[in-house]
């Protein structure tokens, strides 16, 4: 039942055996077929960052360059090694709206199972003009208001982090 893994290893990256589907730890997990080596792949969940970005009263809605016109979302962007999340959300910040993020809160977390990643919500205010890097192809500027109504169409995740952060804000 290899089909439940999107992982390309075919192979173990300590012994170079085939990689078999079996029973580990009560769950279906790539492991190793070699009888004496005990590597097993947990496909544990990436954690990335999102951020609900505010810069002078607005919220800064980005569409992402692969996107189709009208769809518009939070920053997010991978943690990074040694890297702490809150960092993370403003490295990002800056990568691609080319804002100063000068504080964050925790929103909340959540998991998105499809791309098996775990999304770690911030609310960033930031300070500066928007500067687009070529993951962005616009941004939306959205005042609070506005924001409890905006349709966030298919990104169900969107949708639900910032329900969240209006409820508890």
């Amino acid at each position: 039942m290899l089909g439940i893994y999107s992982s390309p290893m075919k192979y173990c990256p300590l012994c170079q055996s085939d990689l078999v589907s079996r029973p580990v730890e009560g769950d279906m997990r790539l492991a190793c077929s070699s009888q004496q080596c005990k590597f097993v792949h947990w496909n544990n969940p990436i954690p990335v960052v999102a951020g609900l970005v505010r810069c002078n009263g607005q919220y800064v809605l980005a569409r992402n360059a692969s996107w189709p016109p009208g769809m518009f979302s939070l920053i997010t962007g991978f943690l990074e090694h040694g890297e702490s999340p809150e960092s993370a959300i403003l490295r990002e910040t800056e990568e691609e709206l080319g804002l100063t993020g000068h504080e964050c809160k925790f929103i909340d977390h959540f998991a998105l199972p499809e791309f098996n990643q775990l999304i770690i919500a911030f609310a960033v205010e930031a300070y500066g003009h928007v500067k687009l890097n070529e993951e962005i192809a616009e941004v939306q500027l959205v005042a609070h208001d506005q924001l409890a109504t905006f349709d966030f169409g298919c990104l169900e995740l969107t949708n639900t982090v910032v329900s969240h952060w209006l409820k508890n804000a």
